[in-house]
């Protein structure tokens, strides 16, 4: 029966899994902690995708009056008796997901919180009639849900600032219980202002919004909030008190946000692909919360989703294409020579110590560089190994998806940085037409110099050729009338890189090597000799190419040597 659990692509809503025949890793030990250590707020940051939303719902789905117990069934939480017949049900909850308040202007965005509030307070309509509320309470929680002329939610100022606070008094006062509030993504309203340049008017906003709520309101019974960063308390949450904050430091809770071990073990199992073990760890695997090792789920569920349809299905970069990955570029571009020889140690397998602020505000940011280190670590692009007894956290890579980040990202910062320079560059190019590769070789290994380069003694050869391949790549496609191709098919097999200049009737071939302990010659000579072999200039020939020229070029750290035929 369990092989035939669908895998739950996309899908956050913890009753549908749980009702529509969906796989589901349990999580469920999170409410018993939870309920143990309870603070009247409680905020968990983690990166993007590792769970914080479908916990936030299967949060809903156990505390909220009028749910279905039997959605609980066989999970570790339905055990625990005593504590499902005193929590179960019980609550009026208040579910919120920020994830999309978003907007170029602080309106646009104070519209979509607009609209996500008067949505939710829609939801307990039978306010209208209760007889628990008095004739001023309904007319209130009536305009709470009032639509103007064109369909969309009226309430704005001081009724918006208080639309949290009076809805969760209104539910008490029904049902007689206090209220939990749940807010997702909590932060998401603040980056895009950050972006967008309203960053300080949202944040006043946000920290009326939840100050009313969270700070000031005897219906609360408590509060939940899932976010990417810990943004400092004294800019939106200032006077809270009983404030429990969860961050990707701390070992509580560290089990409940993404995959363990087992539960990749468990996932495999149960669609036949524990073959897939060890690669899924090395591409996946690599976080540490706590103490704990982490995989990220959204790349576990997306990969063995890959495998029901092509067995033969290899790993791709799934947490990628889920955010513009911005950050990494800013920090490469922000880095100096000191910075940039730390990416390269992180890039080659190594790792370095740095002060981790976790507490925050988007304006930090920019304003130094140990802030945007705190920044990598807190969203996911670099991970812990512990910390040292004068409080500096060791900072790697957590995995071979993560590295491929950086690496992309250096390329393109990269080729915009040679593009600033276009005499230089059109110089280089030129001089593969010339056939000059003394031109080349100088010409790369300044190039070279200038790059964040990346020899991870534990990358096989292949992938260290693809860096460079890359790069090279990268400099001789900015050239116009070139036509260009990346391990085009030729002859008896596929050249790294070969080029039509057609103007001029010149084909080019170019064999790159990663010159192991720094063979320069015998890798050339390799290079050239396999061009020779393999007849890569077949294509060319027949395309009506009456000049080729054959680069055999060996790149080792940051040096190359480049021999022509």
């Amino acid at each position: 029966m369990e092989g035939k659990l669908k895998l739950p692509m996309g899908i956050e809503d913890f009753e549908e899994i749980r009702t529509m025949g969906y796989y589901y890793a349990d999580k469920t030990g999170l409410i018993r902690t939870l309920l143990d250590n309870l603070g009247k707020v409680n905020l968990f940051t983690r990166p993007r995708r590792f769970g914080k939303t479908l916990n936030m719902s299967m949060l809903k789905c156990f505390f909220e009056t009028g749910s279905d117990r039997t959605i609980f069934d066989g999970l570790e939480i339905a055990g625990d008796t005593e504590l499902c017949d005193r929590y179960f049900g019980k609550f009026p909850v208040i579910s919120l997901s920020l994830k999309s308040a978003e907007g170029r202007t602080f309106d646009k965005t104070r519209k979509k919180l607009q609209s996500i509030i008067g949505n939710e307070a829609v939801r307990f309509s039978f306010l209208l009639d209760s007889d628990r509320l008095n004739d001023t309470e309904r007319q209130q929680y009536a305009k709470l849900i009032e639509l103007d002329d064109v369909g969309e939610f009226a309430m704005a100022g001081e009724m918006l600032e208080n639309s949290l606070l009076m809805l969760s008094r209104f539910l008490q006062k029904h049902y007689g219980q206090k209220t939990i509030i749940l807010i997702d993504e909590y932060d998401v309203p603040l980056d895009k202002a950050y972006q967008s340049g309203y960053y300080d008017t949202m944040v006043d906003y946000i920290r009326t919004l939840f100050g009313q709520a969270l700070k000031t309101n005897s219906s609360l019974y408590f509060a939940v909030l899932t976010g990417c960063l810990r943004i400092s308390k004294e800019s939106i949450f200032t006077g809270l008190n009983n404030f429990n904050e969860y961050t990707v430091k701390d070992v509580q809770y560290n089990e409940y946000f993404g995959f363990t071990d087992a539960d990749v073990r468990n996932m495999l199992a149960c669609y036949g692909f524990t073959d897939k073990y060890d690669i899924v760890k090395e591409w996946y695997d690599g976080y540490r919360f706590g103490s704990l090792g982490i995989y990220c789920p959204w790349d576990v569920v997306s990969y063995c989703h890959a495998l029901k349809m092509n067995p033969f299905a290899v790993p791709q970069n799934y947490w990628v294409n889920t955010s513009s990955n911005n950050i990494v570029r800013r920090f490469i571009e922000k880095a100096k020579t000191s910075t940039r020889n730390e990416i390269e140690q992180l890039l080659n397998g190594g790792s370095v110590k740095k002060k981790i602020r976790q507490e925050l505000t988007y304006k930090d940011l920019d304003s130094k560089m140990d802030n945007l280190w705190s920044f990598l670590y807190t969203t996911g692009y670099l991970t812990q190994q512990g910390e040292d007894e004068n409080g500096l956290t060791e900072l790697i890579i957590p995995n071979r998806e993560i590295h491929w980040i950086y690496a992309e990202q250096i390329r393109d910062w990269f080729e915009a940085e040679t593009l600033k320079d276009s005499q230089k560059l059109a110089d280089f190019c030129s001089a593969f037409v010339e056939n000059d590769a003394a031109a080349i070789e100088k010409g790369f290994n300044e190039y070279l110099r200038k790059i964040i380069s990346i020899r991870d003694t534990n990358t096989k050869k292949e992938m260290k050729e693809n860096f460079y391949h890359g790069i090279l790549l990268g400099l001789l496609g900015s050239m116009d009338g070139w036509d260009v191709r990346s391990n085009a098919e030729s002859g008896e097999g596929y050249s790294d890189i070969s080029i039509e200049v057609e103007a001029r009737e010149i084909g080019i071939i170019i064999e790159l090597k990663y010159a192991e302990n720094a063979t320069f010659d015998e890798s050339c000579r390799s290079a050239l000799q396999q061009i020779k072999d393999r007849n890569y200039a077949e294509t060319l020939l027949d395309d009506g190419m009456r000049t080729i020229h054959s680069y055999g070029i060996a790149c080792y750290k940051k040096r190359c040597r480049v021999l022509s035929d």
